[in-house]
């Protein structure tokens, strides 16, 4: 196993540790409760559409959904927002090919990289919270839901960044 991959099974690990036993115990207001797990996808290489990534990220949200006892529905999110990341990446930038050896958020504006991280994780929470209610009439609390517990995500995501991310790349 080389070190790329060894890097990123201790992340996998790491965030679902820190989901299931301390950011699951978090419920602010009744509405907030971060899903900072999503964060995988923003460490993980972005390459061409890669299969191993797809099933990584249906694993993080099925473990993510075991341990909550959700019913698949974190798996469901995480899954579709693996398979809109590079899309989402390329009408972002406004390229239509990504130079995949070069890319790294690192490299990218920091309203492009907030940008990038703001639309998956509204449609990640979307999903997660329409599949969790399922009426019509729950669209407000729906709405609701996923703006706060985005917004709390968000920035959860971006100090995770500027500590973590940033550092490493000097």
């Amino acid at each position: 196993m080389n070190r790329e991959n060894l890097n990123i099974a201790f992340v996998f690990i790491g965030l679902v540790l820190l989901q299931i036993v301390i950011l699951n115990n978090i419920n602010f207001l009744g509405y907030i409760n971060p899903f900072f797990y999503i964060v995988f996808l923003f460490y993980y290489p972005v390459k061409k559409l890669d299969s191993a990534f797809l099933l990584l990220s249906f694993a993080l949200g099925l473990a993510i959904d075991f341990f909550s006892n959700s019913g698949g529905i974190n798996a469901a999110a995480t899954l579709f927002i693996a398979y809109i990341r590079i899309p989402v990446i390329k009408s972002v930038l406004g390229k239509t090919e990504l130079e995949f050896n070069n890319f790294s958020f690192r490299k990218l504006k920091f309203n492009k990289t907030i940008s990038i991280i703001a639309i998956l994780t509204f449609v990640h929470h979307f999903i997660v919270f329409g599949l969790e209610y399922l009426k019509f009439d729950s669209i407000q609390l729906i709405v609701t839901k996923t703006f706060l517990t985005s917004i709390f995500t968000i920035i959860l995501i971006l100090i995770s960044f500027i500590l973590f991310y940033k550092k490493n790349s000097s």
